[in-house]
């Protein structure tokens, strides 16, 4: 297979943790540092893409609050109004590195037909698949479930709070 003919489908990242526009960035940035990601989805209760967090994002607001303060902000605050592009599961290879400079970005969420989030795709996994690690990742079975279907796992954190 050719690098021209891969899609967003072969290429993304499928396990993804995600959190929602009322999680703090307190939050936010403990999971990114757990999972060592730099990309978090942020995602309504369907499951339909609000926008993507990075760790700049939350890095540039951090102020000389102590975490208490942090605590009570809300990622969706962070996102202001940049424009979110998003994929196609069959979206080539080439289209989306075009998305992606055009809009100046380095992760696009690749979303179902109802705008449900299937996966991510970062500059990390445009360089797996232009040196052919995609593409062999997928020819020995790695990249989808038995049966040839694509499974995503998404994973929330939820802060269990004391009683009132």
């Amino acid at each position: 297979m050719s690098v021209e003919d891969l899609t967003a489908e072969q290429i993304m990242t499928r396990v993804l943790v995600t959190v929602t526009a009322e999680e703090s960035p307190l939050m936010a940035w403990e999971l990114m540092r757990r999972a060592d990601v730099h990309h978090l989805p942020v995602v309504d209760d369907a499951c339909h893409v609000l926008g993507v967090l990075t760790r700049e994002d939350v890095a540039a607001t951090w102020c000389g609050g102590g975490p208490d303060e942090h605590s009570r902000r809300q990622v969706g605050s962070l996102l202001g109004r940049r424009r979110l592009p998003k994929v196609g599961p069959g979206q080539t290879l080439s289209r989306i590195t075009c998305v992606m400079l055009d809009v100046g970005c380095d992760a696009v969420p690749v979303v179902s037909a109802a705008g449900r989030l299937l996966g991510l795709i970062t500059v990390s996994d445009v360089l797996k698949a232009v040196s052919g690690r995609a593409a062999r990742d997928e020819e020995q079975g790695r990249t989808r479930e038995s049966g040839g279907e694509v499974r995503t796992g998404l994973f929330h954190l939820s802060p269990v709070l004391p009683p009132d």
